[in-house]
């Protein structure tokens, strides 16, 4: 069992910028990718950021530029540190935790970017 809690949402202005936290517990030596995903009113979960236990880190176009995912093992937390934010942007955000057979969510966080 893995178990994410995820914090950093809140409201912020077009243009500003927000660090998202993922920390990790439990079973977190069998998690091989830990990913950032989000999901708005009405549309489908979709990939924001993804890094490897090596390092590798895939985006989504929409965000690449603007977004970085980083992780720190000591701690166990991965970040999204998310700058130039649109209110396209808003959404539930969501960590995942993949293993070989399984994965694990947090709870979500709401970042909503209105002036």
């Amino acid at each position: 069992q893995v178990q994410l809690v995820e914090s950093g949402g809140g409201l912020v202005q077009p243009g500003g910028s927000l660090r998202l936290s993922c920390a990790a517990s439990g079973s977190i030596f069998s998690i091989s990718t830990m990913g950032w995903y989000r999901q708005a009113p009405g549309k489908q979960r979709e990939l924001v950021a993804a890094i490897t236990n090596g390092g590798s880190t895939n985006y989504a176009d929409s965000v690449k530029g603007r977004f970085t995912i980083s992780r720190d093992n000591a701690k166990n937390t991965v970040y999204l540190q998310m700058n130039s934010l649109k209110p396209e942007d808003t959404a539930v955000y969501y960590c995942k935790a993949s293993m070989t057979y399984s994965h694990y969510w947090g709870q979500g966080t709401q970042v909503t970017v209105s002036s």
